[in-house]
């Protein structure tokens, strides 16, 4: 019992220090497909964001929980630290499972989208959604095209809707010291060359593995909790609410 009281309020300080690390995780993901919303055709890659976030939220009264039960036991917190190590637990496996999924399916559907929609841009300053989105994607990451900067030449000028010129790429590639830079190819200094793509699936494949390993170790962690719980319920059995 000592041992599975000290186990449990030990447990109860790092669960607030995991929903710190497992909330950084979810708002990641949840800023990243709000910010490249346009790249992702998967309507649903913020839910394992949003469900990383409610575990980090109830992960605060659990730990609350844990100490408090480790201090003085009480059958009605023992019950409900059972019941939220439960809900956590088909929280986490759920956005871990998730995780690893759009990992592996989105990476394989950026290529084919960032590819369509330099096909479909319409210049620098173009008010259509596509053709921001893929500014934004450039300047952000500091990159240029989908593979590297050549994927801009295979989009000709009317393809562009723009006035015939010299083959060039957008603005949007320019390195941001260059204030004078007009993406002419004949000035490759001031341009990112390195491709947009390699850059967003390293991106991607980042975040979705921090959410699923944090939501693994945390997974491990509740089933110590749940076990120590465990050993203090039996030395104190519910005979009133065995029900439960």
């Amino acid at each position: 019992r000592p041992f599975a009281r000290s186990l449990l309020r030990f447990l109860g300080f790092i669960f607030w220090g995991i929903a710190a690390a497992l909330a950084f995780g979810g708002v990641f993901v949840i800023l990243m497909y709000k910010n490249y919303r346009y790249l992702f055709q998967e309507s649903f890659l913020s839910l394992p964001g949003w469900l990383a976030v409610a575990a980090a939220l109830i992960l605060l009264p659990t730990g609350v929980l844990a100490i408090s039960i480790s201090a003085k036991m009480s059958r009605y917190q023992q019950g409900a630290l059972m019941y939220l190590l439960l809900v956590l637990l088909c929280l986490e496996i759920s956005s871990a499972v998730l995780a690893q999924f759009y990992s592996i399916r989105m990476a394989s559907e950026l290529k084919s989208t960032m590819g369509y929609l330099i096909y479909q841009y319409n210049g620098t300053h173009s008010q259509g959604p596509g053709s921001r989105a893929v500014d934004a994607v450039q300047r952000k990451l500091q990159c240029c095209g989908v593979q590297n900067y050549t994927d801009w030449l295979k989009a000709t000028a009317a393809s562009w809707h723009l006035p015939a010129e010299k083959t060039h790429v957008p603005e949007s590639c320019c390195k941001e010291k260059y204030s004078h830079c007009r993406g002419d190819l004949g000035h490759l200094e001031q341009l990112f060359q390195e491709g947009c793509l390699k850059k967003m699936e390293d991106q991607l494949h980042f975040v979705m593995l921090y959410v699923f390993w944090c939501c693994t170790v945390l997974s491990v962690l509740e089933l110590l909790a749940g076990f120590s719980n465990g050993i203090l319920m039996r030395h104190q059995p519910f005979h009133d609410f065995r029900i439960l």
